[in-house]
């Protein structure tokens, strides 16, 4: 079952993902929220992370109720040392919160598995 051999990890950024700033105020994107707890009740794991930091991060997933969906709290690297370009990462979807986004966690392990397939190398 594609459940059991696909976990979905997902990593997801603070601004303009899930609150937008509008000078000081500051804005959340409802569907975006509402999609986060969905896919955490569905039992995706996930990250969420910001260039402000992690600290900025995870107040920002408790200002917007949504702390408890995260794993961890992250910053955006600065640099990332891999064996790999990132284009060349298996089972990696870049998913912009505007454009394509799958309805549910079972659509991210299916389209994953299907990018999973495209690469023969095994890593």
């Amino acid at each position: 079952m594609i459940n059991d051999v696909l976990p979905v990890v997902i990593f997801v950024d603070v601004d303009d993902t899930f609150v937008r700033s509008y000078g000081t105020k500051r804005i959340p994107i409802p569907a975006v929220i509402q999609h986060v707890r969905a896919l955490w009740q569905q039992g995706a794991e996930l990250y969420c992370w910001s260039s402000g930091g992690a600290e900025y991060a995870k107040e920002s997933a408790a200002e917007f109720g949504i702390c408890d969906c995260f794993t961890a709290f992250l910053p955006k690297p600065n640099v990332l040392l891999d064996d790999q370009r990132i284009a060349e990462w298996r089972r990696l979807l870049e998913i912009h919160p505007t454009n394509n986004v799958m309805e549910n966690v079972e659509d991210y392990r299916i389209k994953l598995a299907s990018l999973s397939s495209l690469k023969s190398d095994g890593r």
